[in-house]
């Protein structure tokens, strides 16, 4: 049978610093620079998630695009909005908050939550410009 992708994206705000606390001060601004601000800054984040798996003879699909928007909406997003990725989401507790780092946390929590698809790839869009891009490895 052949096997199908489809990615939802979806939307959240959020804000960060990107600070390694092993580091001097000096050291962290010196590498990080304006990511670096004491006192936060914030994005406005897409995230496409997308799964593969057969398309279901019953209902034509891989994944209910609907159910697949729930789980990342319950597992991912309502735990980041217009939060604080350093203080308040717990799974990134204890992890420097780069795009890197928050695309691998959010696949974490989410692969477990589509089967019988399967995560295949996310995206995680910081800017305009700049994504991240993580399938699994």
């Amino acid at each position: 049978m052949p096997e199908v992708t489809v990615t939802r994206r979806m939307h959240f705000n959020a804000a960060h610093r990107v600070h390694n606390p092993e580091l001097s001060d000096e050291e962290n601004e010196r590498l990080f620079g304006k990511c670096n601000n004491p006192n936060w800054h914030g994005h406005n984040y897409m995230l496409d998630v997308s799964v593969t798996g057969q398309i279901d003879d019953r209902t034509g699909y891989v994944m209910d695009l609907a159910a697949l928007k729930r789980v990342v909406q319950e597992a991912v997003i309502d735990k980041v909005d217009h939060r604080n990725f350093n203080l308040e989401v717990d799974f990134m507790r204890g992890v420097i908050p780069t795009a890197e780092n928050i695309v691998v946390g959010c696949w974490r929590v989410l692969a477990p939550r589509v089967a019988p698809a399967r995560l295949v790839r996310l995206v995680l869009w910081e800017t305009p410009n700049n994504y991240v891009e993580y399938e699994g490895r």
